[in-house]
């Protein structure tokens, strides 16, 4: 699975030099690899489908047990048919739809495979920190993606957007990771599962992780970016926002639920949201008259029916959770791709200016219904199983009873969509002209109609998809008879469910023009977009005013606010937590005294200095004396290192100080500035002392890395001494970056050496060019005399 990761990623980087010349073969060679990962996976599915799980363990760090952790089972299985599968029909469909040679080609095959391949990476990832990462590769290839060259205004605002929101959500997300690890002992996700941890702070990690959830997954009240992101190509928006990337959230979720979903915060939580983006994203969808940002406010909505399923935390919701995961990928990602083509053969995307689409492209318009009868959840579609199954799976309870009536209500709004959305691209309308349109290619119309075809035959194959979704939710215990998917259950209340949403939607559509009449006379109080802006803005102004505060071109200023936030932050920890250890001692060694008293009479005397270049001698007298306590310590090699930086730093501060006036102006010594710095710097000086010993004695043992460098110093490095050994050998690219360091600070010294010398004898020349009076040379040449 690692390898299929790191090929994405790999081909994905030298794919540009292809792109260059030939963008249809870069579309081509960017869908092996999913196509290869895609037949890797669907080959083990009969030892998923048998409860096996095939897992992988890749070192990253493993002294400090980094790992990248890999596991394949029934959800990620599922989820790498979306990412893989429709990756590939995705790549082979844009490659009919850019304009070959053009900027927007080339840049998208690479981009859209790094995408794939960092999808790939999340939903096989079985460890909290492998989620992480491959979840921030997402963040920044779909802001790469939907930004795309950055040309138009629209493009730039909808990408930053979508990076602010996922972006942050996913560093709440990242605090709640380390909360859940730390407490529960295990970052590894499966041992999270079998061993489910409890208490307060796995109530906040799980709730900081549905921040990062429902960022992702646009749910309310961060779901504005979505619609905003449809300014990406089609192609882009059918892979990211409908198939695989606003999935991550439902993922995380489905993922994590065996972990969390005991935690009635968890459930209500997602629950709550997840009905309530239902609503708001169907009611949205059906008043839209650009089909994508239909088919958009159509994804919040389905998402927000997701994490309703997901978060319930039993066996039947998530058997028809993971059932409609499938159908939403496949039914959204056939509209998209209709949407496209018919942006291209009409020039429009506005349902009121299309007419008669149909007549002139029947088997588009077949594609598209098999699509849309599966959104609306129409037998024998895949959709209809895992509606009827998701209406059974509240028949429990008055919560369960009453979140089923806002699943109906929810579901009409989809069906009143979708009858929205195909009528309107492809019904003949009165009074508007038929649109002329083009035939579609055959390579954009196979990739379309694939998945509509397999939303079809996983419907009617039902028993296939059943083993499937069973696979996950066998993790959750039942409320009663475990739920099964089929086509038929014989006349019971999920059916009548059904029934009653799709006959409540088609009059919701029938009666769309009285509604939307009705909608645009509300008042709007809360619009999710102008408050994104507005918080945006005020980010904005108070960003302004603390850095004009604090950023005054002084170091002084600086270091005080960096001292401060260190007391502040860590030092109030350190306070609470702190533990003088018993064995403390003043001295180790007699020569300890007088090197320390040195030290602590020159920073005091540097304190009452004048004179600059007092100060700066005073200041290097501490770091040699800092020095001498290195060589009683046993640490001669890190004292010439402390010899050389102090030499070198006084000699650079000498230089310097030829440019700055000899005294301290009396602004730097008054008191009303000396008496904050002494505050400030009494402490921070308390704090780094109180650290020193806390840490020091918080270590019982020395640590794993110090006991491998002695194991392996002689034998590995043929020294005998540690130190050395870890400076040349086993740290060597450290002390290379420090070499550099200390060479660029001598190219500075150098610099400022013949910059000097330079100035003088530029003066020196403009002073006997400059004619002078004769009544004022005399003197000045009696002063040079004496």
């Amino acid at each position: 699975m690692f390898g299929f990761v790191v090929a994405h990623l790999v081909v994905a980087v030298l794919l540009p030099l292809v792109a260059r010349r030939s963008t249809r073969a870069a579309f081509m060679i960017a869908a092996i690899p999913p196509a290869a990962a895609a037949a890797w996976l669907l080959a083990r599915t009969p030892q998923v489908l048998a409860g096996e799980t095939v897992t992988e363990t890749v070192s990253w760090v493993p002294l400090i047990g980094l790992d990248f952790g890999f596991r394949l089972d029934a959800l990620a299985l599922v989820m790498t048919i979306l990412v893989c599968g429709l990756g590939v029909l995705v790549l082979i469909y844009a490659d009919s739809y850019f304009a070959r040679g053009r900027g927007d080609a080339r840049r998208s095959a690479p981009l859209l495979l790094a995408f794939a391949g960092a999808m790939l990476g999340l939903v096989v990832a079985d460890d909290l920190t492998t989620v992480y990462v491959f979840w921030e590769l997402t963040t920044i290839c779909s802001f790469l993606l939907v930004g795309q060259a950055g040309i138009s205004r629209e493009s730039r605002r909808s990408a930053l957007q979508a990076l602010m929101i996922t972006s942050l959500g996913g560093l709440v997300m990242l605090l709640g990771f380390v909360v859940l690890g730390e407490s529960a002992g295990t970052y590894r996700i499966s041992e999270l599962a079998a061993h489910p941890p409890s208490g307060t702070a796995v109530t906040v990690a799980a709730a900081l992780i549905l921040v990062g959830a429902f960022t992702k997954s646009a749910q309310l009240p961060f779901h504005n970016w979505l619609p905003a992101a449809m300014v990406a190509p089609t192609p882009i928006s059918a892979y990211l926002h409908a198939a695989s990337m606003v999935k991550a959230g439902v993922f995380l979720v489905a993922r994590l639920g065996p972990v969390l979903g005991a935690l009635p915060e968890w459930r209500y939580s997602t629950v709550a949201f997840g009905l309530a983006t239902m609503l708001l994203g169907g009611w949205r969808a059906l008043h839209e008259y650009d089909l994508k940002k239909l088919l958009a406010y159509g994804t919040v909505s389905q998402l927000g029916f997701l994490m309703v399923l997901f978060g319930a935390g039993t066996h039947d919701a998530a058997l028809a959770g993971a059932a409609m995961l499938l159908a939403h990928g496949l039914f959204k990602a056939t509209l998209f791709l209709v949407v496209g083509m018919i942006d291209h053969q009409a020039g429009t995307r506005d349902l009121r200016k299309l007419s008669a689409v149909g007549a002139r492209q029947p088997w588009l318009a077949a594609v598209a219904a098999l699509a849309a009868a599966s959104m609306a959840g129409l037998p024998p579609m895949l959709g209809f199983l895992g509606k009827e199954a998701a209406f059974g799976a509240f028949l429990y309870g008055s919560a369960g009873i009453a979140v089923d009536v806002f699943l109906v209500i929810g579901s009409m709004l989809t069906v009143a969509y979708s009858l929205r959305m195909w009528f309107g691209a492809f019904g003949t309308k009165q009074g508007i002209a038929p649109t002329p349109v083009n035939p579609p290619e055959v390579q954009s119309l196979i990739p379309t109609a694939l998945p509509a075809l397999g939303g079809l035959v996983l419907g009617i194959a039902y028993p296939v998809a059943n083993e499937l979704a069973d696979s996950y939710a066998q993790n959750y215990a039942s409320i009663g008879k475990p739920a099964e998917l089929a086509l038929w259950h014989g006349l019971n209340v999920p059916l009548a469910l059904s029934v009653l949403a799709v006959a409540g939607g088609v009059v919701l559509h029938r009666q769309r023009t009285p509604l939307t009449a009705w909608r645009n006379r509300l008042p709007t109080p809360l619009n999710a977009q102008r408050a994104y802006e507005r918080i945006t803005a005020l980010l904005e102004r108070v960003a302004v005013a603390v850095t004009a505060r604090l950023q005054v071109g002084s170091l002084p200023t600086y270091l005080g606010i960096i001292l401060v936030t260190v007391v502040v932050i860590p030092g109030s920890a350190l306070v609470v937590q702190l533990t003088v250890p018993d064995d403390l001692r003043g001295y180790d060694n007699l020569m300890q005294l007088p090197l320390a008293l040195g030290v602590v009479v020159a920073a005091l005397a540097v304190l009452g200095a004048h004179r600059r270049l007092t100060a700066v001698l005073l200041v290097g007298v501490i770091g040699y004396g800092i020095g001498g306590l290195f060589i009683v310590d046993g640490a001669p090699d890190l004292a010439l290192a402390q010899f050389l930086v102090e030499t070198l730093t006084v000699v650079a501060f000498v230089f310097v100080l030829r440019r700055l006036p000899e005294r301290f102006t009396e602004a730097d010594s008054s008191k009303a500035i000396r008496a904050p710095k002494a505050i400030i710097a009494t402490a921070a000086g308390l704090f780094v002392s109180l650290a020193a010993i806390g840490f020091s004695s918080a270590r019982q043992a020395p640590p794993e890395a110090s006991g491998y460098f002695i194991t392996h110093a002689e034998k590995g490095a043929g020294a005998t001494n540690v130190v050395n050994a870890i400076i040349v050998d086993f740290r060597a690219f450290d002390t290379v970056g420090e070499i550099a360091v200390l060479a660029v600070a001598a190219t500075g010294v150098a610099s400022l050496i013949l910059a000097s010398r330079h100035e003088r004898r530029r003066r020196t020349q403009q002073t006997q060019q400059t004619p002078q009076p004769e009544q004022t040379r005399q003197p000045q040449q009696q002063e040079v005399r004496k």
